[in-house]
C-alpha cells in the first residue's frame, strides 16, 4: 500500500497542483476582485496595483483552496464530483498539498504587502483564514447555515479589490460583498439539492439533508428575492446608471425563474441548472457593474 502511495505521488503533475487551487472558482473571484478595483477610482488603475494586487489575491485564494482539499479529503472520497481529486485519489499528500497551500499564501501576502497596501494583505489573509479554518475546518460539518455563515469569506474578493487601491473601507465595496454574500445561498444550495444523497451519506448537514428539499427550495426563492433587491442598491445610491439598473433586472428576473422552475420541480435536472445559471448570473452582473461604470465616466 505505501509502494502504491508512493507511486501515484510520483505520478502526481502540475495539473494536479493546479486542481488543489479550484482555479474556476478563483477566476470568478477574481473577476469580482478586478470590478472592485476598477469601480474604486474614476482614473486607470495603476498596473503594478492591478497585476499584482490580483495575483496576490488569486494566490491567497488558491491557499485557501488547497487547504480545503486537505481538510475535506474523507468527504470527497464519498462524493461523485469529488472522488478524482489529487489529495483524495493519492496523487498528492496532505503534506504536500499543505505545504503547497503555505507557499501559496506567504508569495500572495508578499506581493500584496509590496504592490498594494497592509488594509488590503491583511484583509485577504482574514477572507483565507475564514473560508480555510472558520468555514471548511468548522461551519460546513457544524450547522446547516454554513453557507449562509461562511459565505462572507468568499463575498471579500470586490472589497478586497476595492481596498487594494484605495487603502481604505467605504459603503460601495461592502454593497458589493453584500450582494454576493446574499447570492451564496441560492447558488450553493441548488447544487446541494442536486447533491442531497452525497451530503447526507457524507454526514455533512447541508440545508436539503437537515431540512428537506421543499424547505431549502422555499428559502432559495426568499434568497433569490433578497439578492434581487440587494442588487438594485447600486443604482439606488447613484453608484450605477440605467444600464447596470436594466441588466440587474433581467438578469435576477431570470435567476427568479429558475428558482420558481425548482420550487416547482418543472423541468427535469432544475437543481443543476438553476446552480449553474448562478455562476453566469455573478459574471454577466459584475460585468455589467463594470460596462455602466465606464459608460458614466463617458458622458
Amino acid at each position: 500500500m505505501a509502494t502504491l502511495l508512493q507511486t501515484r505521488q510520483e505520478n502526481a503533475s502540475w495539473r494536479d497542483y493546479l486542481e488543489l487551487t479550484k482555479p474556476r472558482v478563483v477566476l470568478l473571484m477574481l473577476i469580482t476582485s478586478l470590478v472592485g478595483m476598477f469601480l474604486a477610482t474614476r482614473a486607470g488603475v495603476a498596473w503594478p496595483v492591478l497585476v499584482f494586487g490580483n495575483l496576490g489575491i488569486g494566490l491567497c485564494a488558491g491557499a485557501a483552496a488547497a487547504v480545503n482539499h486537505v481538510v475535506d479529503r474523507r468527504i470527497d472520497s464519498i462524493m461523485a464530483r469529488t472522488h478524482k481529486r489529487p489529495v483524495t485519489a493519492g496523487r498528492l499528500s496532505p503534506v504536500a498539498a499543505l505545504g503547497f497551500a503555505l507557499l501559496l499564501a506567504v508569495a500572495g501576502m508578499a506581493l500584496l504587502l509590496t504592490f498594494t497596501n497592509e488594509l488590503a494583505a491583511w484583509l485577504t489573509l482574514a477572507s483565507l483564514l475564514g473560508y480555510a479554518v472558520l468555514y471548511t475546518g468548522f461551519l460546513k460539518r457544524a450547522t446547516p447555515q454554513n453557507i449562509v455563515i461562511g459565505g462572507l469569506a468568499g463575498a471579500a474578493p470586490p472589497l478586497l479589490g476595492w481596498v487594494a487601491v484605495t487603502g481604505h473601507i467605504s459603503a460601495e465595496p461592502l454593497l458589493l460583498v453584500l450582494i454576493i454574500f446574499a447570492w451564496t445561498p441560492p447558488h450553493f444550495w441548488a447544487l446541494a439539492i442536486h447533491r442531497k444523497e452525497e451530503y447526507a451519506k457524507a454526514d455533512i448537514p447541508m440545508l436539503p439533508v437537515t431540512h428537506g428539499e421543499h424547505y431549502t427550495k422555499v428559502h432559495i426563492l426568499l434568497y433569490t428575492a433578497v439578492m434581487i433587491a440587494v442588487t438594485l442598491l447600486p443604482y439606488a445610491i447613484h453608484m450605477s446608471g440605467l444600464l447596470y439598473l436594466a441588466c440587474a433586472v433581467v438578469l435576477g428576473g431570470r435567476f427568479m425563474f429558475w428558482a420558481v422552475v425548482l420550487y416547482r420541480d418543472s423541468r427535469p435536472h432544475a437543481a443543476i441548472s438553476t446552480f449553474k445559471y448562478s455562476i453566469w448570473y455573478l459574471f454577466l452582473l459584475f460585468i455589467a457593474l463594470l460596462a455602466d461604470h465606464y459608460l458614466l465616466l463617458n458622458l
